[in-house]
């Protein structure tokens, strides 16, 4: 399979930053075609677009009908229907891609035929004024040693070995014809959700994990800076991953761990005994295939808590 890279940016307001997303992907030998989703973008960014589309045939720009702001997840999904070439990388507009971003991820998929997918390390530029401690803290952001694709479930979701971001991840494009596209409901951690998808049913290899392929762009207007909004949709992306996980017949072991970790941030809210056993009873009716096994009985709110307030009662002798 020839290696071309279609790469996938959504734009809403950003003139201050895509011309250089989009240069730093135009300067990749590997990319064949620069899919821009204008999400509604009411600023000077269509300007930019129609000035880049003139100088360079890679650039394609695509709306939303209407010209309508419909969100991340929706100009994603629409940028992957529209791509042509064989493997699909994501950049978000207000990143950018460094040298030679795809050599490596090439070499592994040349390499190995069964890899569905390469995640690599980004790093961060910050557009304000930070601290030492914040520098620190994004200076890399990668998984930080090598896993066996079986196991990269578990480290993700347990967060023992860090995380990586959408921005260094390739994947073919089938890759989407077997787990979905982005969870358009969800404003944040839509991300998060479609790569621990992709850890469950399909083969990804660590690239560079020591060093940035890519580069996050920290600003004010950020969206991972409200992390209220986070809390919120934490639950709601691993319900979806549960309701998805039982239709595309994920392991129940795998289901489990996403239960437990469900039911940790459930019980962090600290509601009345009926309100959590309404909850479960509506996530367990709603999927057949958990509420006819053992993990109904497990996660039932009365013997849960008593699990936990006496866990010396179920002490393994």
């Amino acid at each position: 399979m020839q290696f071309s890279v279609s790469v996938i940016i959504p734009v809403y307001n950003a003139e201050n930053f895509i011309e250089k997303a989009i240069n730093s992907a135009i300067e990749q030998p590997e990319v064949s075609e620069i899919i821009v989703v204008n999400d509604g973008s009411t600023d000077k960014t269509q300007d930019i677009l129609k000035k880049l589309q003139e100088l360079n045939s890679l650039i394609k720009v695509y709306y939303h009908k209407n010209n309508s702001n419909q969100g991340r997840s929706s100009s994603r999904n629409l940028g992957i229907k529209k791509a042509t070439s064989n493997y699909i990388a994501f950049l978000d507009a207000d990143d950018f891609y460094l040298p030679n971003r795809f050599v490596n991820d090439k070499k592994v998929f040349i390499n190995n035929n069964k890899t569905d997918g390469v995640y690599n390390a980004i790093g961060a530029h910050f557009y304000r004024n930070t601290t030492k401690l914040e520098k620190e803290k994004l200076k890399l952001t990668t998984v930080n040693k090598r896993i066996k694709p079986e196991a990269l479930f578990d480290a993700l979701l347990f967060g023992t070995n860090g995380h990586f971001s959408i921005d260094g991840l390739t994947v073919k494009k089938s890759v989407f014809d077997t787990i979905g596209y982005f969870t358009e409901s969800m404003l944040i951690s839509e991300d998060t959700e479609l790569i621990f998808k992709m850890a469950l049913k399909c083969e990804l290899e660590s690239g560079i994990i020591n060093e940035p392929v890519a580069i996050r762009g920290v600003h004010e207007a950020n969206v991972f800076n409200q992390e209220n909004l986070y809390e919120k949709y934490r639950v709601n992306m691993y319900e979806s991953l549960f309701f998805w996980g039982n239709k595309k017949k994920v392991p129940l072991q795998s289901i489990d761990k996403l239960l437990n970790v469900l039911w940790l941030l459930k019980y962090k809210q600290k509601q009345r005994l009926h309100s959590y056993i309404g909850y479960w009873a509506f996530i367990f009716i709603n999927n057949p295939k958990s509420l006819f096994s053992i993990l109904s009985v497990k996660y039932f709110p009365i013997i849960r808590l008593r699990q936990k307030l006496f866990p010396f009662l179920y002490k393994q002798k």
